[in-house]
Parts: structure tokens; C-alpha cells; sequence
């Protein structure tokens, strides 16, 4: 990769712990290459968070199971699984023939533009599913790619610090998708499905003008030691299984669950908000504004302090405040109690949303397989993404929208068995 010099021996078990830096690495956080690189990740989650809010009414038009429309919700992420490792592992080897992934990324994000667009101009289910599917499969060509720009621009030791601002940018695309929602839904659904991809356009050709183009990597590049040259993704998966620490996998199965809760939360709030709460569609789907408005404000604070604390505990006691959140909003099930929920469970989830991925690359072998690895935490928490709105869903068939909140917070407890075993598992950072 363009970025970091290539380590001489792979990291075994503390997520918390960086490789050997040269001094360049070493540098302050740049606050200009940081603006930049969270406004390309902030330009494509703008279309995801809306996709997140308003698909599942579209849905609803011709489906009634809440099941059925979670289930539905979660297929874009079994895509993600299928495609993600393998853009990322095509990306880590542009990068390190020294090419840009700017061309993937720029290339995805004129093709997904499109089906998106087309979503509320379908009359008829077949076509709606079409261009559901269409979005998805492109969308997630460049999506992971795009996280990775983190570590092509930003030091191993500042990568924490640098995905706080990042997460911090992403809060933001909650409230421009809750924005959209309250102002422009009610008013023509058409023009609000046609705002978020312009903006992703146009932003990400910004960043890429002053970024691709202008900054420098943090390091030059360097060619990868012999024994860790991977020929291919599984090459990469073979490595993190035989691991004897088991730290990687437990990561990742810690990322699935987390996931799977989260994306099905954000996908039925605006229906629990229509059914429970009696709300329009388009003041339902603004409910996640509060919470995105506490995740922009902890999330910066909290990367500091968890590099502190220490990366899994930090996750470990997210979850644990996640499911306090969604406990008060089923004790109060009322739009004032519901918005008190949604900035307890955000909060949580910035805790989580902070450290997963950097955790992960800070396990990874080598740094000549970033990409890849961005590719397995897509593999982890798509795949959690996709079975967590259909389970939520069916356990909603099952006990009715009023317990929607409790049924999560059943969940997530398993979530907080996993992060405590892996907390117990990681050494505390050095003080």
C-alpha cells in the first residue's frame, strides 16, 4: 500500500498495539487529509442511511410482513459478503503497484447512482426488487474500498484518532437522511431518492480532486515480504482462522452481531414509528435525528478514550450501554422516550463504531492486506446486517411492534457475552 512501511513481523493478539512507524508515521494527525477522507466516507453513507430509512416503507406498499421487508433489507448486505473482499483485495493490489483505488471507488459511484434514482419511479414490485438489488450490488463495489482510504492517508498510531472524525462525518449523514426525510418525503418522494446520490457524486469527486490527487501517502510503498504475499481473499481468511490467539475471529464475530443489531434497529424504526408511535412516514423516519446528534457529539471524545481504555473494552461497555437505551425506549414507549432511546443506543454504538474496524487492522498480518481485511469486516457485519432486520422482523411477527425494543435488547445480550470474552482475551493498552 502507498502508505505504511511493511511490518517485519505480524501483530497476534493486542488490537490496541501499532506497528513500527517511521517518523513521517509518527507525525501529528493532518486535519486537512482527515476533512477529506471522512468527506468520502460521509458522501457514500449520505445514500445508505436514506436507503436505510425509506426503502422499508417502499416496501411496505406491497408487502405487509415486517419479516418479509426485513429480510429484503438484509440481502443488499449477503452481496456485500460476495463482493467486498474481493474489490478490497483488487484495491490492495492497485495500491500496491502503486495505482490509485480513487478509479474503483469514483467508477462505483456513478454506476449505483442510477438504480437508485429509479426506486420510487417503479411501479410494481419486480422493478422495485430490480433496482433495490441493482443499487446494492454496485454500492457495495466501492464501499469498503472507501473506509480503507484511512489507512492509505493516516498513520497506524493516529488511525483510531482519524476514525473517530470519520465516524464523527458519518453521524452527519444520519441527520441529512433524517433532514430529507422531514422536509422532502411528504413533499415528493421522487426528488428525495434523487438528493442523496447528487450529493455523493459531488463530494466525492471534492474529495478525490484535493486527495487522490494532491496528498502524499504516509509512507512510500514498499513490496511485501514473500511469505506474506496472499494469492487471493481465502488465502487472507486461511491466515486469520489458524491463528492460535482466535483474537481475529472472535473480533469478527463480535462485528456480526453488533451489526446485526444495529441495522435492524435503524431499518424498522420508521415502520415501529408509523405503527407504535402513530407517526407520518416522514416524521417516523426522522426519529433517528436525536441519536445522530449524540453520536456527532461522543464519538471524537470517545475514540481518545478508548485508546485509553483499550479498543474491545471500549466495545464491550457499548453494547452494554446500547441495551440500556433500548430498554428505556420499551419501558416508554412514547416519542419523547423513543427519542432518549435512540441517543442512549447511539452512544453505545459509536463506542462500537470507533474501534471495530481499526481493531481489525491493527490484528491484521501485514499492511499490504488492509483492503482485504476492510472486505472481512464487511463479510461480518453484512452478514449480521442481513440476518439481524429479518430476525428482528420475525420476532416483531411474532410479539407485535410494541416489543420490538425488548426483543433487540434480548439480542444484543449475546452481543455482550461475545465482547466480554474477547475484552477478557485482549491485554489492557500500555499507560
Amino acid at each position: 500500500m502507498p502508505d505504511i512501511a511493511p511490518q517485519s513481523e505480524p501483530l497476534e493478539e493486542t488490537p490496541v498495539d501499532h506497528p513500527e512507524e517511521t517518523p513521517t508515521a509518527r507525525r501529528r494527525l493532518n486535519a486537512g487529509t482527515v476533512l477529506w477522507v471522512s468527506l468520502a466516507v460521509f458522501a457514500q453513507e449520505s445514500v445508505w442511511n436514506f436507503y436505510d430509512a425509506q426503502v422499508p416503507s417502499e416496501l411496505r406498499q406491497y408487502i405487509a410482513s415486517a419479516g418479509l421487508v426485513g429480510l429484503i433489507m438484509g440481502m443488499d448486505n449477503v452481496l456485500g459478503v460476495l463482493i467486498q473482499p474481493w474489490t478490497g483485495f483488487l484495491s490492495d493490489r492497485r495500491a500496491r503497484n502503486g495505482k490509485s483505488r480513487w478509479a474503483i471507488i469514483l467508477t462505483g459511484a456513478a454506476l449505483a447512482s442510477v438504480p437508485f434514482v429509479l426506486i420510487p419511479w417503479t411501479h410494481g414490485l419486480p422493478l422495485l426488487l430490480l433496482c433495490v438489488v441493482g443499487f446494492a450490488a454496485t454500492a457495495n463495489s466501492f464501499k469498503g474500498i472507501t473506509e480503507t482510504l484511512v489507512s492509505d492517508y493516516v498513520a497506524p498510531s493516529q488511525r483510531g484518532k482519524a476514525q473517530g472524525f470519520v465516524k464523527a462525518g458519518v453521524s452527519l449523514t444520519i441527520v441529512v437522511s433524517s433532514l430529507i426525510s422531514l422536509l422532502v418525503v411528504d413533499r415528493s418522494v421522487t426528488l428525495a431518492f434523487a438528493l442523496p446520490p447528487l450529493l455523493m457524486l459531488l463530494l466525492l469527486t471534492t474529495s478525490w480532486f484535493f486527495l487522490g490527487r494532491r496528498h502524499p501517502a504516509v509512507d512510500p510503498v514498499a513490496p511485501p515480504e514473500p511469505s506474506a504475499d496472499f494469492t487471493s481473499p481465502w488465502a487472507v481468511v486461511k491466515d486469520m482462522v489458524r491463528d492460535p490467539s482466535r483474537a481475529r475471529a472472535l473480533l469478527m464475530l463480535g462485528i456480526f452481531c453488533f451489526a446485526g443489531m444495529w441495522s435492524a434497529l435503524r431499518s424498522l424504526l420508521t415502520p415501529y414509528g408509523t405503527e407504535v408511535l402513530h407517526l407520518s412516514r416522514g416524521s417516523a423516519g426522522g426519529l433517528a435525528l436525536p441519536g445522530a446528534v449524540a453520536f456527532l457529539l461522543c464519538v471524537i471524545p470517545l475514540a481518545y478514550a478508548s485508546s485509553r481504555l483499550g479498543q474491545a473494552r471500549a466495545m464491550r461497555y457499548g453494547v452494554g450501554v446500547f441495551i440500556v437505551g433500548l430498554l428505556i425506549g420499551f419501558a416508554v414507549p412514547t416519542v419523547p422516550g423513543t427519542a432518549v432511546s435512540m441517543v442512549i443506543t447511539s452512544v453505545g454504538y459509536a463506542a462500537f463504531a470507533v474501534n471495530a474496524l481499526v481493531s481489525l487492522w491493527n490484528l491484521a498480518p501485514n499492511s499490504h492486506v488492509l483492503g482485504t481485511y476492510t472486505g472481512l469486516y464487511t463479510v461480518a457485519s453484512s452478514t449480521g446486517a442481513a440476518l439481524g432486520p429479518a430476525l428482528l422482523g420475525l420476532t416483531v411477527d411474532a410479539t407485535g411492534w410494541r416489543f420490538m425494543l425488548l426483543d433487540g435488547a434480548v439480542f444484543a445480550a449475546i452481543t455482550f457475552a461475545v465482547f466480554t470474552r474477547l475484552a477478557r482475551r485482549v491485554p489492557p493498552p500500555p499507560q
